[in-house]
């Protein structure tokens, strides 16, 4: 079965839903105002099956200028329309803004319905069916079949059908791949099911269970049951019209403009980047920053006009504009709107949505206008390479590539990996999957590799950074998850070399003796003459008459180095001597297995003040373990 949805349009009074009810037998006219007034309020919905497995969705849209923000929400999803003109009226003010409409939001198929043929004769039927050739010319409908046809009497009804049957052969059905989503257009409560939204479905598929998500608000509930043209059905597709019982979301939390999307997979978005076509029949040009109202699917939200090359833009003009949306809105790359002015109130532009989540940029940038000029082409690996270079440091995960291009995730896949293969993209981390730009990830390793310097140059006694210190010097919108390959990148290149926690140059560098480093060797001096009692770190700094910090740093450095050893927070040895310790201190364990403290001193003729710090430092070694008072040789 082939679904396509079926719209209407045209002036009030032209006849679509009298020509809808004829074709399905279905009277859209629902609400007791719409009987009782004679004209279409808000949508209707009908369906019909033709020949050829053919199944429509038809939504009959409101005529009058009054409603044309209901109008607008039932075009979002159609596949072909019926142009509706009144054969004794012929063309009127809403059919030349609805041909507008249709024309802007991408409706690419359709047919003009002559109604009321039944009330003029041959003649004018003949100038009025010219008159509208004339007035199609240069639209989509251009050479499109127009039909004369009587609601009344069924005349020419056939004739319709058969050419609404050749024009849904040719048609495109919606994308079933990827994830549903489907914009809300009515919002009612059945008693004992509760919250039933209706919709055009426009990709993907939604079935009975499925956990969703309704944006922009983020309520999240599940999908209880679902009906497609009045059925009851397990799952519905894209191109149907469907209507969605909702459970865990009650009748005041959801409205029409809303959209209900798989959960976690959208976002809604308050700024988007897109082509502007702005009519030749607006009545003023547009200025930078004017306000106007975005209609799109089925939602509508003021936005401010930004235009990225220009201060105006003249009636039949078209450009790259930002709009920023006064609330948020669920907006895809493709995704077809109109603007509408509010004083006078008329439909002024519209076109495409390029980039539904753009980063800041200055106006007039050039990297911005030729990202926008790659959406509109169907190179998707230079479209998909430009958002990860103008990403910069940031970097972009896959999902957000999806989102922003909207390009198939198949598709997407493959142009990566010749991005990949080519080394112009580098994915940096699996989970989730973010990609750098080979140019940001060069400059990233230029960023730590500087930070490094600058810190050895600031500490001239440390020969290199502590790992987790440098990986906090990242920028703040790069992702910390991109140190480790940047860190293995720098260490393949042999710019780096990583020493358990420590990060230092790579390569052979002569270093030049400065006066810290003299101290440096100076107190190494004073240490090895201090024998198995060396000096405190007090008595270093009395001796050569510098601060503490000074004293750590060059303790720090030496013990780096091998030259001397750590014992305890105020006590360092030169290495000779603390060995000469040590082997007395093993050949007794080997001779009797133990040792006390009291046996050590005479061992050694240690004072306490550096007899007690030792034995815990070779506890610390592994060389013993403490029993009691005594100290056990460790079996190895």
């Amino acid at each position: 079965m082939k679904h396509l949805i079926l719209g209407t349009a045209g002036h009030i009074d032209h006849g679509k839903t009298s020509l809808v009810k004829a074709l399905t037998g279905i009277d859209t006219d629902r609400l007791k105002e719409e009987k009782a007034r004679g004209i279409t309020i808000e949508l209707g919905f009908a369906h019909l099956e033709m020949p050829g497995g053919i199944r429509f969705g038809i939504v009959d849209v409101p005529g009058h200028e009054k409603f044309v923000r209901a109008m607008v929400a039932g075009v979002g999803g159609m596949d072909l329309v019926m142009l509706v003109i009144a054969a004794d009226e012929g063309i009127m003010p809403q059919t030349r803004e609805h041909l507008d409409i249709l024309s802007l939001l991408g409706v690419k198929c359709g047919l003009v319905a002559l109604t009321k043929r039944d009330l003029v004769d041959r003649e004018w039927l003949e100038l009025v069916t010219e008159e509208v050739r004339d007035f199609v010319a240069g639209s989509f409908l251009e050479g499109a079949p127009i039909v004369p046809v009587s609601s009344r009497s069924g005349e020419g009804l056939d004739e319709l059908s058969n050419e609404l049957v050749r024009l849904a052969d040719m048609a495109d059905e919606k994308r079933r791949e990827g994830s549903f989503r489907l914009p809300v257009d009515r919002v009612f409560t059945v008693a004992g099911f509760g919250t039933v939204v209706t919709g055009t479905l426009l990709s993907g598929e939604i079935r009975v269970g499925d956990e969703l998500e309704l944006l922009p608000s983020g309520r999240e509930g599940r999908v209880r049951g679902i009906q497609a043209h009045g059925s009851k059905s397990e799952q519905g597709q894209a191109g149907q019209r469907l209507a969605v019982n909702l459970q865990g979301i009650d009748l005041d939390q959801v409205h029409r403009g809303d959209v209900v999307v798989p959960r976690g997979v959208f976002r809604a978005t308050r700024a988007v980047d897109v082509r502007l076509d702005y009519l030749a029949s607006s009545p003023r040009e547009l200025k930078h920053r004017a306000t106007l109202r975005l209609h799109s699917a089925t939602y509508e939200v003021p936005a401010q006009v930004i235009l990225l090359d220009r201060d105006t833009l003249q009636p039949g003009e078209s450009a790259y504009v930002q709009l920023r949306l006064k609330e948020p809105a669920l907006l895809l790359s493709g995704d077809s709107y109109i603007l509408r002015m509010s004083s006078p109130a008329a439909t002024v532009g519209g076109g495409v949505v390029l980039d539904p989540f753009p980063p800041r940029r200055r106006r007039r940038s050039s990297e911005a206008l030729e990202l926008l000029e790659a959406f509109g082409k169907e190179d998707h690996g230079s479209t998909i390479a430009l958002i990860i270079a103008q990403s910069l440091l940031t970097g972009i995960g896959f999902d957000d590539i999806l989102l922003r291009s909207g390009v198939p995730r198949k598709t997407a896949e493959a142009a990566l990996a010749v991005l990949l293969s080519s080394g112009e993209v580098l994915q940096v981390s699996r989970e989730p999957r973010l990609f750098l730009s080979r140019s940001a990830f060069e400059a990233l390793k230029k960023v730590l590799l500087d930070e490094l310097n600058v810190f050895l140059d600031a500490n001239p006694l440390k020969d290199g950074m502590g790992k987790e210190e440098l990986k906090t010097r990242l920028p703040k919108r790069s992702d910390q998850r991109f140190f480790t390959p940047l860190l293995s990148a720098l260490e393949k290149d042999g710019m780096l070399v990583p020493d358990r926690d420590i990060v230092k140059p790579g390569g052979k560098v002569a270093r030049k003796n400065s006066p810290a480093e003299d101290l440096s060797s100076r107190i190494a001096l004073f240490l090895k003459e201090g024998g198995i009692e060396p000096p405190t770190v007090k008595e270093i700094m009395e001796r050569f008459r510098c601060d503490e910090k000074a004293v750590r740093d060059n303790l720090a450095l030496l013990v780096r180095s091998g030259d001397v050893v750590r014992i305890s927070s105020d006590l360092f040895y030169a290495s000779v001597p603390l060995d000469g310790l040590r082997e007395k201190l093993v050949g007794h364990l080997r001779e009797k297995g133990e040792i006390t403290p009291t046996e050590y001193r005479e061992l050694t003729a240690l004072s306490r003040k550096f007899l007690i710090p030792l034995l815990e430092y070779f506890d610390s070694e592994k060389l013993t373990i403490r029993v009691g008072d005594r100290r056990l040789a460790r079996k190895r």
